[in-house]
């Protein structure tokens, strides 16, 4: 690398994207070798990176099924290797997961198929995905709601109140802003070994930290260099006041329940990393 290739790769950890304004997040469950990186995380049951512990799903799956009524219809939005769409079909619901890493739905597929459990599994974007299917639950979990800009959150919650059966319910957590008030921004490089998390090749990771502090909006910016390619990721995390969650679902029809602070039934706790939302269709 030159010289000025060097010095441009080094000023650009300072650039200040407007929020939102570059989205490359999907490569972490699109690139081939980041995905199969990604599988490992979701099915470590001690881990709680890609996925909750599996001891908290068995508890969150538990919780939210009995907050419908039997053999209910619930679609799994980013359901990833089916962690949580199995432990629903075990419970007798009725269960649709839509995620757009093959990988992950390869592998959900098998498992499923292992066990003798019928779950309709959509290999797409959940964004531009669209069913005549009607839910009595749609679930977001693991803080996905969290990396949608404004827009995109605006098109999914229009989407969700269409989807839902009258009564129905959309689940989902959200990072709080007292999480936010915890970020700083850092930059920093390390250097990985062979087959790293990004890449099968050696790589040096640059990583800078953004803080939007008016938008209460974190961005985590990798920048990934090795022998033969260069290509930068952007993964953006929106931040929340819980009240304006709620006007904002209200906005479209969607009606909150108390909060609770986790999808498992802890109670709402505002200094905490997370807390989760129950939205009713009227």
């Amino acid at each position: 690398m030159s010289n000025p290739d060097l010095f441009r790769l080094l000023t650009a950890l300072d650039e200040r994207p407007a929020p939102f304004s570059v989205g490359t997040a999907a490569d972490l469950w699109t690139d081939p070798h980041v995905a199969r990186q990604m599988l490992a995380f979701h099915l470590d049951p001690e881990v709680s990176a890609a996925s909750r512990r599996h001891e908290f799903i068995d508890r969150s799956a538990r919780w939210l099924a009995d907050r419908l009524p039997a053999a209910c219809r619930v679609l799994d939005l980013g359901c990833g290797p089916g962690l949580y769409t199995q432990r629903f079909a075990r419970l007798g619901l009725c269960v649709t997961g839509v995620d757009f890493s093959a990988s992950s739905l390869a592998y959900a597929a098998e498992q499923a198929a292992a066990e003798g459990l019928s779950i309709d599994y959509q290999q797409a974007d959940y964004l531009t995905w669209d069913t005549d299917q009607r839910f009595d639950l749609v679930t977001m979990i693991m803080c996905d709601f969290c990396v949608l800009s404004p827009e995109r959150r605006r098109r999914l919650i229009e989407s969700v109140a269409r989807w839902l059966a009258p009564g129905g319910a959309f689940a989902f957590d959200a990072y709080t802003l007292a999480a936010f008030a915890r970020r700083s921004e850092s930059n920093g490089w390390r250097s990985l070994p062979a087959d790293n998390f990004w890449s099968a090749e050696p790589c040096v990771e640059l990583r800078s930290t953004l803080c939007y502090a008016e938008a209460a909006v974190v961005l985590d910016r990798y920048t990934l260099v090795t022998a033969s390619s260069q290509r930068t990721v952007h993964v953006w995390h929106q931040y929340y006041d819980p009240a304006e969650l709620v006007a904002e679902l209200a906005e479209h029809g969607l009606r909150a329940e108390p909060l609770p602070g986790d999808l498992a039934g802890s109670d709402f706790d505002a200094g905490a990393d997370e807390f989760a939302v129950m939205a009713r269709r009227d």
